[in-house]
């Protein structure tokens, strides 16, 4: 059997499982192809929390890592969440300790808690208010407090104080995938593609982010594509993005920063795992009431 049609047969297989189970699938932005392309909803961290909160479906099948599956299971408790690789965890997500968090806050007693959503449940439990790097800056400036603890991007952090006037007391957290975007290719790619738009995620560090024409989450990348009338960008952030940027807006030609900008952890879910997922109703995301509870509220903020 060639691999197209053994493909379309797993796709034809998915789909009926999904409907048997009255599931939604939702896949973040940096998934592989095939996950985006079998997805009900295909978004940014923020987005898939507000269509987990909203389903009407039975099920979820969460594609992308583990704290977002944490996230759909705190706002939408009656429902079952499932991951198909429950192995797909969050490198900067897995920098943090609740310790580590008391610290800080002994250390800055009364400065509130901003939580990046790239957390677990037990972190954001610690915190006052999530946020994405969608709505980070607005986030903060609306705070009451001269003073925040941000954790735990610490590039996110840096590109929020330039924007505030907000002191932030930084966690030393980071995107191992973002960081290996660096300012010299950047240069490279301007030198080869020199009309071209740089775009950028602020999980980038510093000197990448000073070269950017644009700096956004994958959300607003896929908005700001829809409005430019740039004929060509050069896209820092995890590649898997870029298959969605083609196939909403084709007539742009897209060139990745680096092509080491690869999360291994967002390629773990497959077309195969999806399927069993479905068939065993595996793995089920729960998140236990005394942290999701602590956790809803600052979740319900960055949503709102």
């Amino acid at each position: 059997m060639d691999k197209g049609r053994q493909t379309q047969e797993l796709v034809d297989r998915v789909l009926e499982w999904k409907e048997r189970r009255k599931a939604v699938i939702l896949s973040h932005n940096y998934q592989r192809a095939e996950i985006q392309d079998i997805a009900d909803f295909v978004a940014d961290s923020l987005e898939l929390s507000r269509k987990a909160a909203a389903t009407d479906a039975e099920v979820i099948v969460f594609c992308g890592v583990r704290f977002m599956a944490e996230t759909a299971a705190i706002l939408a408790p009656d429902k079952i969440v499932l991951m198909p690789d429950p192995t797909a965890g969050c490198p900067m997500a897995d920098m943090v300790n609740t310790p580590e968090i008391l610290r800080l806050k002994s250390e800055h007693p009364g400065a509130p808690v901003v939580c990046y959503v790239n957390t677990s449940a037990a972190a954001k439990a610690e915190c006052d208010v999530c946020c994405t790097s969608a709505n980070a800056v607005s986030i903060i400036k609306g705070l009451d407090a001269s003073e925040v603890i941000f954790l735990p991007d610490k590039s996110l952090g840096e590109y929020c104080a330039e924007r505030t006037d907000k002191r932030l007391f930084l966690y030393q957290g980071y995107c191992p995938t973002h960081h290996r975007i660096l300012a010299e290719d950047i240069l490279e790619r301007k030198a080869e593609h020199r009309q071209a738009v740089v775009m950028v995620h602020p999980e980038c560090t510093s000197d990448v982010i000073a070269l950017a024409d644009v700096v956004l989450g994958t959300g607003g990348m896929c908005r700001y594509v829809r409005e430019t009338s740039a004929r060509a960008i050069i896209v820092g952030t995890e590649n898997g993005i870029i298959h969605r940027l083609k196939k909403e807006n084709p007539d742009i030609a897209y060139v990745p920063a680096t092509y080491r900008a690869v999360c291994p952890n967002m390629k773990k879910i497959t077309l195969e795992k999806v399927l069993w997922s479905l068939e065993d109703m595996e793995t089920r995301i729960t998140v236990p009431e005394a942290i999701a509870g602590r956790a809803r509220k600052a979740i319900e903020r960055m949503v709102a």
